[in-house]
């Protein structure tokens, strides 16, 4: 077996069925075994999946349906220790599989063993270029043109937006430092060495904390837009303010452990900057936004709980 397809669903029922139907539709019949993680999901998705692919049609699909929420990286380990694949492909919900892409992006593993992790591209629904399959890596300099909003003004300034790839040219193979966990392929021999995912890890950073500790190991990401999704981005959590203090403590984790300290310091600095940052401005656009008080109150809300993300060690 080529793939070992792993999904992780939580209340994205209509955005997983969807994506499972595209994945039948675009990848080789007998190639594949699909590895659907539900993450205690209150919308029915498990049921909803078993319905749509009954076992007895698809006896390549298996959905584990969890009681309680494990997070987007204990969730993934759990469902690559039963992967009997020769690669492990992780897959989001929200994205669809276009013109073979899985296939695709097995095939340049296959003949470019060289990287060891491998990602392809992403667009919108719309097919304009959706630039987040990729990052590279955070510096004090890039969270500060971040915080101050420099990398949203200039979003395709290589100088004022250096992890974005919006920049980029997509026709070629690049490497990067990161490759997001919405589409990534790594050997299953080099998932077990590394050991997976870190669950210290809920949601968000998981990725970026593999890929690091994979190129420490002599593993390089790469990109090919030979592999092309869409990703639609940000499903399962609608709630703004409680994904960005997810955000924000993934970011300070990541900082703390693959910086040296002064330099993790600075960059938790930034987290904070960036909170103030915003919190100002919302603050100075509300009278006349409506728009702007409901992000300020957004924001101050991360404020508050900033002990959930800017205390070394704070519990996910």
């Amino acid at each position: 077996m080529k793939l070992s397809i792993i999904i992780i669903s939580y209340n994205t029922r209509e955005l997983t069925l969807a994506c499972l139907a595209s994945v039948y539709r675009e990848t080789a019949p007998g190639s594949f075994e699909l590895l659907v993680v539900d993450n205690a999901s209150a919308d029915g998705s498990a049921g909803a999946i078993r319905t749509a692919f009954p076992p007895e049609e698809y006896p390549e699909l298996k959905v584990l349906a969890l009681s309680e929420n494990l997070g987007f990286a204990a969730a993934n380990n759990l469902a690559a220790a039963e992967a009997r694949g020769e690669y492990v492909l992780l897959l989001n919900p929200d994205t669809v599989v276009l013109d073979r892409a899985l296939d695709r992006l097995a095939a340049f593993a296959e003949a470019n063993p060289q990287w060891g992790i491998y990602g392809g591209s992403t667009v919108f629904a719309d097919g304009s270029r959706n630039p987040t399959a990729g990052w590279m890596k955070p510096s004090v300099w890039s969270m500060f043109c971040t915080a101050t909003g420099l990398a949203k003004l200039f979003r395709r300034s290589r100088v004022f937006n250096a992890e974005s790839l919006a920049g980029w040219s997509w026709d070629a193979v690049r490497e990067v430092d990161i490759v997001t966990g919405c589409l990534l392929l790594i050997g299953k021999h080099n998932w077990d060495r590394l050991r997976g995912f870190d669950p210290q890890f809920f949601m968000y950073g998981e990725d970026a904390d593999l890929c690091l500790r994979a190129a420490a190991d002599g593993l390089h990401p790469v990109l090919t837009p030979e592999a092309r999704i869409v990703h639609y981005g940000g499903a399962s959590e609608p709630a703004r303010s409680d994904k960005l203090v997810r955000l924000f403590r993934a970011k300070a984790q990541l900082f703390r452990r693959h910086y040296r300290p002064a330099t993790a310091a600075a960059l938790v600095a930034m987290l904070r900057l960036w909170c103030v940052v915003r919190l100002a401005a919302f603050a100075l656009a509300a009278p006349a936004a409506p728009a702007a008080r409901a992000r300020r109150r957004e924001w101050a809300a991360v404020w508050r709980r900033r002990a959930d993300w800017h205390a070394p060690g704070a519990a996910a």
